[in-house]
């Protein structure tokens, strides 16, 4: 199935929640003077325009970043992404996480994004030309398993599917082993969302006994509108670097500002 497309959810709780674990965590990967490799399973097009009539629609960036973003010190790297892409793309531009990379590497390290959409895959090779990065539109897991264990052999992998596909559940938890079994050395990061129902619930327990040293870390948000699913945003992490979970509940803590009950006048 092909019909996802990120432009729609944008900016929203989840991407603030994700966003700003990646950029800390590149920013903490970059502070020794080693190469990284970077690689994401499922890129989407990188950079989103929040004016955009499908980002307006949906009303999630307004929820989302348009609230969230003063919570992050100016000189938190989320923040400085944020800053960065606005002065590249525009006021209304929204980093998606292969541009959050590749504002955040070097030119030492290297980067590679797998997309299969074709309109996103479109997308992607239209702007990420700039930023010296490799585009492939494949199926992200096969990419993941034939790229690792990568060069340099330091590094991070994202993966962040649209599960729109139920099966996607049953099969990460094995995607994951496989590709930790293959590069034991990479901090990997998988999003996955928090619905009504709990469709994940399977799948952390596998993950936990198949990697049972991975950190994992949600945080909980209400729907955006009537009907809509999404309850939370959840990451679980293998070789997480020194200091993420203090990381993390920082930006919980910043996140439930948005969920405390406003005082009337």
């Amino acid at each position: 199935m092909l019909s996802y497309q990120h432009l729609y959810h944008a900016g929203n709780l989840a991407d603030v929640h994700k966003h700003a674990a990646l950029a800390w965590v590149l920013e903490y990967l970059t502070q020794k003077d080693k190469p990284l490799s970077y690689i994401e399973t499922h890129a989407g097009r990188g950079v989103y325009d929040l004016g955009a009539e499908e980002a307006v629609k949906t009303g999630e960036a307004a929820a989302g970043i348009a609230l969230a973003e003063t919570l992050f010190p100016p000189d938190h790297p989320y923040r400085q992404r944020l800053d960065e892409a606005r002065t590249a793309y525009g006021p209304m531009a929204y980093p998606g996480s292969p541009l959050i990379a590749a504002l955040g590497l070097r030119e030492t390290d290297t980067i590679h994004l797998a997309e299969l959409h074709p309109q996103e895959v479109a997308h992607l090779r239209a702007t990420a030309g700039d930023w010296g990065a490799n585009v492939y539109q494949r199926d992200g897991f096969d990419l993941a398993l034939a790229l690792t264990p990568p060069t340099p052999r330091r590094g991070l992998m994202l993966i962040d599917p649209s599960y729109e596909v139920k099966a996607d559940y049953e099969a990460i938890p094995r995607h994951l082993a496989n590709i930790h079994r293959k590069w034991n050395v990479g901090v990997l990061i998988l999003w996955y969302p928090i619905l009504r129902g709990a469709p994940h619930a399977a799948m952390l327990g596998a993950l936990a006994a198949a990697c049972p040293e991975g950190l994992r870390h949600e945080v909980r948000f209400p729907p955006v509108r009537a009907g809509h699913r999404m309850e939370g945003s959840g990451l679980f992490i293998v070789n997480p670097p020194f200091g993420l979970q203090t990381e993390l509940a920082a930006t919980a803590d910043r996140l439930a500002q948005l969920c405390k009950p406003r005082r009337s006048a």
